[in-house]
């Protein structure tokens, strides 16, 4: 069944407007006809079955119908990811709804080297990929900001996870330690896991020292903020490779031995977060 992301309200009996695109899609590509049924949700009311309830020369008005699954959230990932050539960006984009990250936020290092970023192309890349995998809200993109202010202002409560080209420890042994006493947890301690594989840029938050495998995974912000960091196809300048090395809420990772282009990069950094300590146990 054809599933749309709408911006309306969705109750009971309440009228739906798709805008204009989205009508010439239902209507012209797909050949609904008034009384046809399909799936709506808004990332806030849960999904819903609608119905066609009226076809105008310029648009189409739904009803809905009767929810069909109540609203929920996957894990709090971000994907920071330095600006690369518009195609990687797009895919990245793409991969990025379709693996559960909330937010993908780009940035801009000393290394970057772009074309010029369309957000409303990577807006349009992300709700269909959300509507084509079930998801139940649309991640945002940010503009593109400084990677130094972007630290600047971060929330320490947010593990970050990055990959460093310098080489380090497997990224799943950083993200799944093993069980620590009630004492080490109660420490506070940090433990920071260097490594990577060069062009990635990959972060990882401290790790989860702090906890067991178990408590670690989970579903909707059991597994708490994290965020993943990739770099630019350059990799990191040493000063920037030094700052993220020495904030307390970053983990360096490693992705393999082998040098992961940004898009590849991406795809295996939120895989394996995902299989750790994310939402794969549903």
């Amino acid at each position: 069944m054809i599933r749309l992301h709408v911006t309306s309200p969705l109750a009971a009996a309440a009228p739906i407007a798709p805008t204009l695109d989205q009508s010439r899609y239902l209507t012209q590509v797909m050949r609904l006809k008034v009384g046809d049924e399909l799936l709506v949700f808004n990332g806030r009311d849960g999904e819903w079955r609608a119905s066609v309830a009226e076809v105008l020369k310029k648009g189409v008005i739904l009803r809905a119908e009767e929810q069909v699954r109540a609203q929920t959230h996957g894990p709090d990932l971000e994907l920071i990811v330095a600006v690369v050539k518009k195609a990687r960006v797009e895919t990245i984009v793409e991969k990025a709804a379709e693996l559960g990250a909330r937010r993908v936020r780009l940035v801009r290092t000393q290394r970057t080297n772009t074309d010029r970023i369309r957000l409303d192309r990577l807006d349009a890349i992300a709700e269909e990929a959300a509507e084509q995998t079930g998801r139940m809200d649309v991640p945002v993109v940010d503009d593109p900001m400084k990677l130094d202010a972007l630290l600047d202002g971060w929330d320490a409560g947010r593990r970050l996870m990055f990959c460093d080209e310098t080489g380090g420890a497997p990224a799943m042994r950083a993200l799944v330690p093993p069980p620590w006493s009630e004492a080490e947890r109660g420490s506070g301690a940090r433990s920071v896991v260097e490594g990577a594989t060069p062009d990635t840029g990959l972060a990882s938050a401290p790790s989860t020292a702090s906890r067991s495998p178990s408590r670690a995974r989970g579903g909707e912000g059991s597994s708490g903020p994290w965020a993943i960091l990739i770099g630019p196809e350059g990799g990191f300048s040493p000063e920037e490779r030094d700052r993220l090395r020495s904030l307390p809420f970053t983990t360096a990772v490693s992705l393999g031995p082998r040098i992961l282009r940004a898009d590849t990069a991406a795809i295996a950094a939120m895989t394996l977060w995902q299989a750790a300590v994310g939402d794969w146990e549903r």
